[in-house]
């Protein structure tokens, strides 16, 4: 039977996201994953003294990861991958408890927000390929009530999301609308990805 994936190795996702390893696997890709283990709050920092603007910030981290985890493993292709979402001038980060949850959503409620969705591709400690995509999500007026009733139904690992909603699931009902690619408001832009695998010569079709 022919094989989709060609590198002698598997692909290295740099990240322990069961999100990104489902859509890579759905792709019929070859994956294996390992923490990162990046200060991300560091980069995020360092990032901010730089002037850097969210959509290069998700670039920088997704970078980041692939290098850390392609410094280990020199011979192996490493994908890493990140995800900023900026409301105005504000950027969000994961919720820290149920009550700072609830305040993110207050303030996305009935506005527009960016997801800058970046990917980056190392090998042997340097970055080979990199790719970002933005989608823009537009939260219906939410009223007390109901951000307490969704915190109530949702798994409890929205926590672990920026924004606190996982799209994919009940999230979907915080949205009156979208634009962008699923897989870019998923945390990694598939397409641009397989373009690079392709051009890299990982991929039979």
């Amino acid at each position: 039977m022919p094989a989709l994936w060609t590198a002698p190795d598997n692909l290295l996702l740099a990240s322990t996201s069961a999100t990104r390893l489902a859509l890579l696997v759905s792709a019929g890709l070859s994956v294996e994953t390992q923490a990162p283990d990046v200060d991300e709050r560091r980069i995020e920092q360092a990032a901010v003294g730089e002037g850097l603007e969210p959509l290069a910030l998700a670039a920088r981290l997704a970078a980041e990861k692939a290098l850390a985890v392609s410094r280990r493993h020199p011979q192996r292709i490493v994908l890493g991958a990140d995800q900023v979402l900026a409301c105005g001038s504000a950027v969000f980060h994961k919720a820290a408890d149920r009550e700072a949850a609830k305040g993110q959503l207050q303030a996305l409620s009935g506005k527009s927000h960016a997801l800058h969705s970046a990917g980056a591709l190392a090998i042997g400690g340097a970055v080979v390929e990199s790719f970002v995509a933005t989608a823009i999500l537009t939260m219906r007026p939410l009223t007390s009530e109901v951000i307490d009733l969704y915190l109530e139904l949702a798994d409890p690992a929205v926590l672990h999301s920026v924004g606190v909603y996982r799209y994919e699931g009940l999230g979907v009902h915080l949205f009156d609308s979208v634009e962008g690619d699923h897989s870019t408001i998923l945390g990694l832009p598939l397409l641009p990805l397989l373009s690079a695998l392709r051009r890299l010569g990982c991929l039979a079709l």
